[in-house]
């Protein structure tokens, strides 16, 4: 990443400040109609564009669960995450990282493990009460 590419510019700042103010991980649409707000003449191309960029920082995460568009994580820090099958909402997990899955998988395979990703799925207490 070229050194232009690491700079905080004002959309950058205001799309790290709308993820961070946020727990729904949403998607780059929704972050788009929020920054509009504050950035009117943005694009969505930009607001793509600098979610990459802030990706590559490792200022946030990228969600990624097979569908057609990929949610945002203001937390880049590894941690776990619930997704309900009904309504597809991801919450975050407060509960530790189990860092001795990571060391078993390193000292018992040649592979090099900087992180892991676990999911929950299951349904949400909204979509519980529904049923």
């Amino acid at each position: 990443m070229s050194k232009a590419n690491t700079r905080m510019t004002k959309q950058r700042k205001e799309i790290l400040k709308i993820l961070r103010a946020t727990k729904t991980h949403p998607t780059a649409d929704w972050i788009y109609d929020q920054v509009k707000k504050e950035i009117p003449n943005i694009s969505l191309g930009t607001i793509y564009r600098n979610l990459n960029i802030l990706v590559e920082m490792g200022k946030i995460r990228v969600l990624n669960y097979g569908s057609s568009y990929s949610r945002y994580d203001g937390v880049p820090e590894n941690h776990y995450h619930f997704i309900c099958d009904s309504c597809g909402k991801v919450f975050d997990l407060d509960i530790p990282v189990n860092k001795t899955l990571e060391n078993y998988i390193s000292e018992k395979t040649p592979f090099q493990i900087f992180n892991h990703r676990t999911e929950f799925y299951g349904l949400c207490v909204e979509c519980q009460e529904k049923n």
